[in-house]
């Protein structure tokens, strides 16, 4: 018996090389002036001017924030905000990675609903009119927020992340072309590539877990776990960077209908204590995480052993499981992710705020849909064994 569930995704997703040439036509169908949210590498690429010239085409003007940063915070929704309302506009486009997505994610439910983005934090207040159109246009394959109900902004007086998940976050169309994420650096790709990773089998593993969004998460998984290393190491190669794109977008609409969980959960205070960018702070958390977990989703780890190797349907799920897990290390670890440490994080200042990380991770609700519900000593002992891991070690936590 399945209990009743729900899967959402934009009404309009448009996917494959070349799919950014029909943003103007998309653009045409939903309003007269669009406030592009992008960032500076953007622009200094070439695209925020192709995507001007693609509107303009279809006698759709346009407007350009570019403020953006790493990590999206209410500092940029704020500045948006302020453009979009001067200038006018009727609809948003963002270009780039989450950061932009997510930014304007937050313009469109705030244009007619009102109040601060912090006001959304916890559902305590509710997006209840009809958001102004977004069409979101990934440039790495990754955080997959192009496709999710989901805005993660980083609150500038608190340093929490703030996760807000609302029906009216969800954009009006997508638009997934994996030419545009030949661009991305090599340590951009990873950490996207991790980060969808994350997504697919946190989804997978989720107590929120059903039959669609285990569609979607296997799809994911059996794209990403294939094809991630020849995205990383040939830009070239564009068959492995549309499986990642694809890929990205599945698991999007998987974490967005299932949930994420323990990952997810400790990766947030880490994004915004120390500034580490998200698909950097998941890769960090993803292995020992996952050991930590492997009992109590020893059948679901088993499909992703599997996955990753074929030569596994004559072992137990346990061994299975433990391939998943070993695998998850190398791929890390080839990946070139680095531990929290050596990523620079000062041991003092880690110290100083790990309790503050497993309350903030623990109040994010992410980590109570993990197959293993942690206690918060539990978090921050992980935390502990995060800072220093060693991904080529093949030792269990």
């Amino acid at each position: 018996m399945i209990d009743e569930s729900v899967f959402r995704s934009p009404p309009t997703i448009l996917y494959g090389r070349h799919a950014f040439e029909k943003a103007g036509q998309e653009a045409a169908l939903k309003g007269k002036k669009a406030l592009i949210i992008s960032d500076q590498i953007m622009e200094d690429l070439g695209y925020v001017t192709q995507c001007r010239q693609f509107l303009s085409r279809e006698n759709v003007k346009s407007t350009v924030y570019l403020g953006v940063g790493t990590e999206p915070t209410d500092t940029y929704v704020a500045e948006a905000l302020d453009q979009f309302k001067k200038e006018q506009c009727d609809l948003v486009l963002s270009l780039g990675g989450g950061s932009c997505i997510d930014t304007a994610k937050s313009i469109a439910v705030l244009i007619p609903n009102g109040g601060d983005i912090a006001d959304y934090m916890g559902n305590k207040k509710m997006a209840d009119s009809q958001p102004v159109p977004h069409i979101a246009v990934p440039t790495t394959a990754g955080t997959g927020s192009e496709a999710t109900d989901v805005t993660v902004i980083t609150n500038t007086s608190t340093n929490v992340k703030m996760m807000i998940k609302q029906p009216a976050f969800l954009p009006a169309a997508a638009i997934v072309d994996p030419l545009l994420t030949k661009s991305a650096p090599k340590h951009v790709k990873a950490a996207t590539g991790i980060d969808a990773l994350s997504h697919a089998i946190e989804s997978y593993i989720s107590s929120k877990a059903h039959p669609m969004t285990d569609m979607s998460a296997l799809s994911a998984m059996e794209r990403i776990v294939h094809h991630i290393t020849d995205a990383y190491e040939d830009e070239e190669n564009i068959d492995a960077l549309e499986n990642m794109s694809i890929g990205a977008l599945q698991a999007g609409l998987a974490f967005s209908n299932s949930s994420v969980c323990l990952v997810h959960g400790m990766s947030r205070p880490i994004g915004a204590l120390f500034h580490v960018p998200h698909g950097v702070s998941n890769a960090m958390l993803l292995p020992a995480v996952l050991e930590y977990s492997k009992d109590a989703a020893l059948e679901r780890l088993a499909d992703l052993g599997r996955i990753f190797d074929r030569e596994t349907d004559k072992k137990t799920d346990e061994q299975a499981a433990d391939i998943a897990v070993s695998s998850v290390k190398k791929l890390c670890q080839r990946l070139n992710i680095p531990n929290l440490r050596d990523w620079g994080i000062d041991l003092n200042q880690f110290e100083n705020v790990v309790n503050k990380m497993a309350e903030d991770a623990l109040d994010s609700g992410s980590p109570a849909k993990n197959p293993k519900i942690p206690e918060k000593q539990e978090i921050e002992k992980l935390y502990w064994i995060c800072y220093s891991y060693d991904f080529s070690s093949t030792s269990k936590v």
